[in-house]
C-alpha cells in the first residue's frame, strides 16, 4: 500500500489524522524496504488449513536451501501459535535489541528466525486487548503492527531467502498482509495432505491467494505415505489425490513427504534431525532444488515481460 492510497483512505474518514498515522506507517513501510534490500528471495509459506504441516515444512525447506549453502532467515508469522523456535531447538532464546535494530537468533546450518515465541513464557498465549465493540478491528490491526516491527526492526543482513511461515487460516487475510509488507515477496508454496477436507479448503487458499496477486510457486504434499520406523516401509495414509488438484489449479507439484514418526519426534523435541542421508531429508533436499529453480525461472521471466 503507497502512502497515497493511505491518505486517501484516511481523507473518507470523519477525523483528524492527529496521531500521524500516514507519516509513521509511511516510516515503516520504508525501513521494511530497507531491511528487505538485502534479501534476495522472500517466499510465504501457507496452507489455509490447520494441521498439515505447514511449519514442519517451512523449517526444514529453510534447513535444505542452508545445506545448499544459502543464507536463510525464518519470520514466524503465526503469533498466536509459535513453534518454530521449538522445532529448531532455539526455545528460550531471544532477540539481541541494539540501537540498529534487534538482531534475531542463529539456530541450525545458521538459520536466522524471528518468533513471538521468543517474547512469551512456556504456557503464555497472546492476548490482542481491545473495547469489545471493536476488538476484530483491533486484532487485526495489531497483528499487523506485530508483522510490520519483525520486518521492520528485525536485521536480517544479507539472506538469500527469507521464509515467512504463515499460520493456520492464512487463506482469510494474511496473504495480502504478507505480500503488502514484503517488497517483491516472490511467491508462496503451498502445502497440503491427501485428504480430500485438507485439500477443498486449500484449493480455496490457492485461488483467494491469486486474487491478492501472489503467485503460487508449488504445492507440497505432507502426510503422503506413513514410514515405518522399524523396516522403512512407506504405506498410504489417504485415498486423495493431489496430483488431480494440482492439475485443476495449473500449480506444479513439487514434493511428495511421508509421515515419518523418526522425524517427527525429533523437531517435536527440538531436536532437529540434520542427517543429509536421511530418506526423508533428501526428499525435502529435491523440494528446495525444485523450489529454486522455480524462483530463478519465475525472475527470468520476469525480466523478460
Amino acid at each position: 500500500m503507497s502512502e497515497q492510497d493511505l491518505k486517501a483512505i484516511l481523507g473518507k474518514l470523519q477525523y483528524r489524522d492527529d496521531a500521524k498515522v500516514v507519516q509513521q506507517i509511511t516510516e515503516h513501510m520504508k525501513q521494511v524496504q530497507a531491511r528487505m534490500a538485502g534479501v534476495k528471495h522472500k517466499l510465504a509459506v501457507m496452507s489455509g488449513k490447520g494441521g498439515v504441516g505447514k511449519s514442519m515444512t517451512t523449517v526444514n525447506l529453510a534447513l535444505a536451501l542452508a545445506r545448499l549453502g544459502n543464507k536463510v532467515g525464518v519470520l514466524d508469522v503465526d503469533l498466536n501459535g509459535p513453534c518454530v523456535p521449538r522445532m529448531l531447538g532455539m526455545h528460550g532464546q531471544s532477540l539481541t535489541i541494539t540501537p540498529e535494530g534487534a538482531a534475531p537468533p542463529v539456530g541450525p546450518l545458521g538459520v536466522k528466525v524471528a518468533s513471538m515465541d521468543f517474547f512469551l513464557d512456556a504456557a503464555s498465549p497472546v492476548r490482542w486487548k481491545g473495547p469489545m465493540d471493536l476488538s476484530p478491528v483491533w486484532l487485526g490491526l495489531m497483528e499487523m503492527n506485530v508483522i510490520r516491527e519483525f520486518l521492520a526492526d528485525v536485521m536480517w543482513g544479507e539472506l538469500d531467502y527469507l521464509l515467512a511461515d504463515l499460520p493456520p487460516g492464512a487463506a482469510a487475510d494474511k496473504p495480502p498482509v504478507i505480500a503488502g509488507f514484503i517488497p517483491d515477496l516472490a511467491g508462496a508454496i503451498v502445502v497440503t495432505t491427501p485428504s480430500e477436507v485438507a485439500s477443498d479448503v486449500v484449493q480455496k487458499s490457492v485461488t483467494y491467494a491469486r486474487d491478492m496477486g501472489i503467485k503460487v510457486l508449488g504445492m507440497v504434499e505432507n502426510m503422503s505415505e506413513y514410514r515405518c520406523p522399524s523396516c522403512g516401509v512407506e504405506s498410504e495414509l489417504f485415498e486423495g489425490n493431489t496430483q488431480a488438484l494440482c492439475d485443476a489449479l495449473n500449480v506444479p507439484l513439487i514434493g511428495r513427504i511421508p509421515f515419518d514418526r523418526t522425524l517427527a519426534k525429533t523437531f517435536d523435541k527440538g531436536n532437529p534431525l540434520l542427517d543429509a542421508t536421511y530418506p526423508t531429508i533428501k526428499k525435502y533436499q529435491e523440494i528446495a532444488e525444485r523450489v529454486i529453480a522455480l524462483v530463478d525461472y519465475k525472475k527470468v521471466l520476469a525480466q523478460k515481460l
